[in-house]
């Protein structure tokens, strides 16, 4: 976690050649800087969520349709029954959030470098690692009191449809809780009735029908994955219409599954590479598809727990993603000699296809 650096950035903070980690830096660095800084892509809110604007602020409702209709057989000279669809809310909380930087004329007088530019660099980077963070934690159901993700912001194992799905102790949604037939999210899909679904057995035994299910493997330490839970998952999100698509996990996830010499063949196999299996390794690196699990693009990142990973259908898209307004630079004026910026956002996310997930932990 980064942690930040408050205060204006004048030249009494910047140290001296030896022991300055502000201002007095080498021209490599600058131009490291420069390197590092890529625009805020957001490439998190592209792979699981649904993207969307709005121009009010607050709560916002969207509607989300229910499978409600059926083909009938047509005698001849009659017509069919009329049919309709039907709907169910999801309610998303819309924030604001932002930062400011601030430094003093003197110090941009007398770096050699622009101190405001490096700075808001450094914030437009600060704005992905927040996104990317809100959204992870929504989406594993890890409990935060700053972003408010998980039910009373603690991380979701064990709670039942109703907790999961109130949105005053849970704003960012959840997938299917423990018996979800009792609640309304829950439908009739293929075979399987309503009640079935909800009644579907893991292999521990617990949480029956719930997406968020613990391990059934041996797991001696955090990271490791057992394959009995993932084909575990594709049966639950198949049973419901889910086509599962990828697997989200932990860089130390990633390390165990690089362990396993058959995932090793299935990376280089699906992504070859210059150089045989380090190839692929560093292909991975660069786009954060490690490789194909039991046809599941693996995906690493670093804010997923090493306690739990998750199976997604990133072609429903299980989240919403509301943006009131984008990001935005306002200059700002912290006083005499001071030049300042703000840069701030407005948006909500929310799990709202609770079939298009589920979540493993230890």
């Amino acid at each position: 976690m980064v942690t930040a650096q408050q205060g204006i950035l004048t030249s009494a903070n910047a140290g001296d050649g030896t022991t300055s980690t502000i201002a007095n830096r080498v021209l490599v660095d600058f131009k490291d800087a420069l390197t590092d800084y890529r625009t805020t892509s957001m490439d998190v809110l592209s792979m699981f969520c649904e993207n969307m604007e709005t121009d009010t602020g607050g709560d916002i409702d969207l509607t989300i349709a229910k499978p409600s209709m059926a083909m009938e057989e047509i005698d001849e000279g009659t017509t069919p029954a009329y049919q309709h669809t039907s709907l169910r809310n999801e309610r998303i909380n819309v924030k604001e959030w932002g930062l400011a930087v601030a430094v003093t004329r003197r110090m941009i007088e007398d770096s050699r470098f622009n101190e405001v530019e490096l700075a808001l660099n450094e914030a437009k980077r600060a704005v992905e690692r927040h996104v990317t963070k809100h959204a992870m934690y929504a989406l594993m159901g890890v409990g935060n009191s700053t972003l408010r993700t998980g039910v009373s912001d603690t991380t979701i194992s064990t709670g039942i449809e109703t907790a999961v799905t109130t949105f005053a102790n849970n704003p960012h949604g959840a997938f299917y809780g423990k018996t979800p037939e009792d609640g309304s999210r829950i439908v009739d899909y293929g075979d399987y009735t309503a009640a079935e679904l909800g009644a579907l057995a893991w292999a521990s035994g617990s949480n029956t029908g719930s997406h968020y299910q613990p391990s059934g493997g041996a797991q001696t330490a955090p990271g490791q994955i057992a394959l009995s839970d993932i084909t575990g998952a594709i049966e639950f999100m198949s049973a419901k219409g889910a086509n599962p698509d990828t697997i989200l996990v932990s860089p130390s996830h990633y390390k165990s599954l690089l362990d396993l010499a058959d995932f090793t063949v299935a990376a280089t196999t699906a992504a070859p590479a210059a150089g045989g299996n380090l190839g692929a390794v560093d292909d991975a690196n660069r786009s954060g598809i490690i490789g194909n699990l039991f046809g599941l693009k693996v995906v690493s990142n670093a804010w997923v727990p090493t306690t739990r990973y998750g199976i997604f259908d990133t072609n429903i898209k299980p989240m919403a993603y509301v943006q009131r307004r984008g990001l935005t630079v306002e200059e700002a004026n912290p006083g005499f000699g001071i030049v300042g910026s703000y840069l701030s956002m407005r948006y909500g996310l929310k799990i709202v296809r609770p079939e298009a997930g589920m979540i493993i932990y230890d």
